[in-house]
Protein backbone atom coordinates (compact mmCIF):
# COMPACT_ATOMS: atom_id res chain seq x y z
CA UNK A 1 0.00 0.00 0.00
CA UNK A 2 1.08 3.46 -0.80
CA UNK A 3 2.52 5.12 2.22
CA UNK A 4 0.40 7.91 1.62
CA UNK A 5 -2.86 5.82 1.65
CA UNK A 6 -1.29 4.44 4.80
CA UNK A 7 -1.05 8.06 6.68
CA UNK A 8 -4.40 8.94 5.07
CA UNK A 9 -6.03 5.47 6.58
CA UNK A 10 -3.90 6.22 9.80
CA UNK A 11 -4.74 9.86 10.05
CA UNK A 12 -8.67 9.01 9.41
CA UNK A 13 -8.29 5.93 12.25
CA UNK A 14 -9.48 3.73 9.71
CA UNK A 15 -6.37 1.66 10.22
CA UNK A 16 -3.83 1.65 13.93
CA UNK A 17 -0.49 0.76 13.99
CA UNK A 18 0.38 -2.36 15.28
CA UNK A 19 3.41 -4.69 15.30
CA UNK A 20 2.65 -8.23 12.56
CA UNK A 21 1.01 -10.93 14.03
CA UNK A 22 1.41 -14.15 12.51
CA UNK A 23 -0.35 -16.22 14.94
CA UNK A 24 -3.70 -13.52 14.71
CA UNK A 25 -3.03 -13.56 10.47
CA UNK A 26 -3.53 -17.82 10.50
CA UNK A 27 -6.43 -17.61 12.59
CA UNK A 28 -8.12 -15.69 10.78
CA UNK A 29 -7.23 -17.43 7.20
CA UNK A 30 -8.52 -20.10 8.76
CA UNK A 31 -11.75 -19.14 9.65
CA UNK A 32 -12.18 -17.48 6.36
CA UNK A 33 -11.16 -20.70 4.68
CA UNK A 34 -13.72 -22.61 7.02
CA UNK A 35 -16.70 -19.68 6.73
CA UNK A 36 -16.32 -20.00 3.06
CA UNK A 37 -16.17 -23.63 2.45
CA UNK A 38 -19.55 -23.74 5.22
CA UNK A 39 -21.47 -21.13 3.03
CA UNK A 40 -20.57 -22.76 -0.34
CA UNK A 41 -22.14 -26.24 0.83
CA UNK A 42 -25.40 -24.46 1.40
CA UNK A 43 -27.60 -25.02 -1.07
CA UNK A 44 -28.22 -22.17 -3.50
CA UNK A 45 -31.60 -20.74 -4.65
CA UNK A 46 -33.39 -17.64 -4.43
CA UNK A 47 -33.71 -18.22 -0.44
CA UNK A 48 -30.29 -18.69 0.15
CA UNK A 49 -27.89 -16.35 -2.14
CA UNK A 50 -28.00 -13.25 0.35
CA UNK A 51 -26.61 -15.60 3.15
CA UNK A 52 -24.10 -17.60 0.70
CA UNK A 53 -23.26 -14.00 -0.42
CA UNK A 54 -22.72 -12.27 2.59
CA UNK A 55 -20.71 -15.26 4.25
CA UNK A 56 -18.27 -15.74 1.30
CA UNK A 57 -18.05 -11.99 1.40
CA UNK A 58 -16.81 -11.82 5.02
CA UNK A 59 -14.32 -14.48 4.20
CA UNK A 60 -12.89 -12.03 1.29
CA UNK A 61 -12.91 -9.39 3.92
CA UNK A 62 -10.94 -11.42 6.49
CA UNK A 63 -8.08 -11.92 3.54
CA UNK A 64 -8.01 -7.83 3.77
CA UNK A 65 -7.98 -8.20 7.37
CA UNK A 66 -4.33 -10.48 7.55
CA UNK A 67 -2.88 -9.05 4.98
CA UNK A 68 -2.56 -5.79 6.89
CA UNK A 69 -2.21 -7.82 10.02
CA UNK A 70 0.45 -9.28 8.10
CA UNK A 71 2.01 -5.21 7.34
CA UNK A 72 1.43 -4.46 11.44
CA UNK A 73 -1.76 -2.40 11.12
CA UNK A 74 -5.03 -3.14 12.39
CA UNK A 75 -8.22 -2.66 10.18
CA UNK A 76 -10.91 -0.48 11.26
CA UNK A 77 -13.64 -1.34 8.62
CA UNK A 78 -14.14 -3.37 5.64
CA UNK A 79 -13.43 -0.77 2.72
CA UNK A 80 -9.60 -0.65 3.77
CA UNK A 81 -9.96 -4.31 4.23
CA UNK A 82 -10.88 -4.48 0.36
CA UNK A 83 -8.97 -1.78 -0.87
CA UNK A 84 -5.33 -3.61 0.47
CA UNK A 85 -6.97 -6.37 -1.30
CA UNK A 86 -6.73 -4.50 -4.65
CA UNK A 87 -3.35 -4.67 -4.83
CA UNK A 88 -2.97 -7.79 -4.64
CA UNK A 89 -0.49 -10.04 -7.31
CA UNK A 90 -2.22 -12.74 -8.04
CA UNK A 91 -2.79 -14.75 -11.33
CA UNK A 92 -6.23 -13.32 -11.69
CA UNK A 93 -5.57 -9.47 -11.04
CA UNK A 94 -8.38 -8.22 -13.07
CA UNK A 95 -10.88 -10.36 -10.53
CA UNK A 96 -9.53 -7.75 -8.23
CA UNK A 97 -11.88 -4.90 -9.66
CA UNK A 98 -15.00 -6.93 -8.59
CA UNK A 99 -14.28 -5.89 -4.98
CA UNK A 100 -15.58 -2.44 -4.74
CA UNK A 101 -18.95 -4.21 -6.51
CA UNK A 102 -19.21 -7.03 -3.98
CA UNK A 103 -18.79 -4.21 -1.27
CA UNK A 104 -21.90 -2.48 -2.52
CA UNK A 105 -23.85 -5.65 -2.98
CA UNK A 106 -23.29 -6.94 0.35
CA UNK A 107 -24.26 -3.03 1.55
CA UNK A 108 -27.26 -3.27 0.17
CA UNK A 109 -28.33 -6.53 1.35
CA UNK A 110 -27.57 -5.50 4.99
CA UNK A 111 -28.73 -1.82 5.11
CA UNK A 112 -31.34 -1.61 2.84
CA UNK A 113 -32.67 -4.58 2.72
CA UNK A 114 -32.02 -5.82 -1.12
CA UNK A 115 -32.56 -9.62 -2.09
CA UNK A 116 -28.78 -10.74 -3.43
CA UNK A 117 -29.24 -12.36 -6.41
CA UNK A 118 -28.12 -16.27 -7.46
CA UNK A 119 -26.07 -14.70 -10.20
CA UNK A 120 -24.36 -12.37 -7.44
CA UNK A 121 -23.64 -15.37 -5.23
CA UNK A 122 -22.48 -17.41 -7.67
CA UNK A 123 -19.66 -14.64 -8.57
CA UNK A 124 -18.83 -14.18 -4.94
CA UNK A 125 -18.39 -17.80 -4.84
CA UNK A 126 -16.07 -18.05 -8.09
CA UNK A 127 -14.18 -14.97 -6.84
CA UNK A 128 -13.24 -16.97 -3.81
CA UNK A 129 -12.41 -20.31 -6.04
CA UNK A 130 -9.86 -18.34 -8.71
CA UNK A 131 -8.61 -15.62 -6.23
CA UNK A 132 -8.68 -16.90 -2.37
CA UNK A 133 -5.59 -19.28 -2.60
CA UNK A 134 -2.79 -17.27 -4.27
CA UNK A 135 -4.25 -13.98 -2.16
CA UNK A 136 -3.13 -16.17 1.15
CA UNK A 137 -0.48 -17.53 -0.41
CA UNK A 138 0.85 -13.73 -1.23
CA UNK A 139 -0.16 -13.09 3.00
CA UNK A 140 2.07 -15.74 3.93
CA UNK A 141 4.99 -14.93 2.14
Amino acid sequence: MRKEAIEMYVNTDQIRIRHPDKERVKSILESAKINAKIAKNVPLDNDSATLVFREIYESIRQLGDAKLWMLGYEPRNHEVCMEILKESSIKEKLMLNYLSRFKRIRNDANYRGFKVTICQAKEVIDFWDKCSNDIIKEILI
